[in-house]
């Protein structure tokens, strides 16, 4: 079953922004979602999640001073769910359509508002059975690019049978595309094998 968690409010070829529709619960970093420009799913991997004010020349106050546990701040204060907001910024790695899956950038970007899912296990692993997204994930141009590209083959080998396998054949990918980066091919691999 799909798990719908947001929708696009941001949108370009190569990158998305959505907001969950809950406060506080992004996907991980490194999870595959999938959106829609209408025709095409477009497949992205989080990069980075937060939670602001919904007004960005308002900062939240502190307000936990006498509370002793944090859920009890939103219990006090229950219009701030409707104060803040959770968002995640998603770098576009791939679409399809049908049976056909493509490891390069879609024609077009998604729609604003078009729902985001998910993906979980069957459509990681087709997804991921090529590891042609590396290439686009690799060149981003977004901070901590690395953090992302370990998080997000941690988390595809789950999705398939044999994860070492997976991983071995990530990491001889990895050491394809980042031949004359030593050390920063090192550092992804320790970060994998966390």
């Amino acid at each position: 079953m799909l798990t719908k968690i947001g929708e696009v409010i941001e949108a370009s070829t190569g990158e998305f922004v959505a907001e969950c529709y809950e406060l506080h619960t992004p996907p991980p970093l490194g999870s595959l979602v999938r959106t829609t420009d209408g025709q095409v799913e477009i497949y992205g991997v989080v990069r980075n999640a937060s939670t602001e004010s919904i007004d960005p020349g308002r900062r939240p106050l502190a307000r936990g001073r006498e509370e002793s546990e944090e859920e009890n701040i939103y219990r006090q204060h229950p219009q701030l769910s409707r104060l803040l907001r959770t968002t995640f910024d998603t770098l576009v790695i791939g679409h399809g359509q049908g049976d056909e899956l493509h490891h390069y950038l879609p024609p077009r970007p998604p729609r604003v508002h078009s729902f985001v899912y998910v993906c979980e296990g069957d459509e990681v692993r087709r997804f991921t059975r090529s590891l042609d997204f590396l290439a686009i994930l690799l060149s981003a141009r977004a901070g901590s690019v690395d953090e992302v590209v370990s998080a997000c083959l941690r988390q595809a080998a789950g999705a398939h049978d044999d994860e070492r396998a997976f991983l071995v054949k990530a990491g001889k990918e990895l050491a394809i595309l980042l031949g004359g980066e030593l050390n920063r091919l090192n550092a992804i691999l320790r970060r994998i094998k966390q």
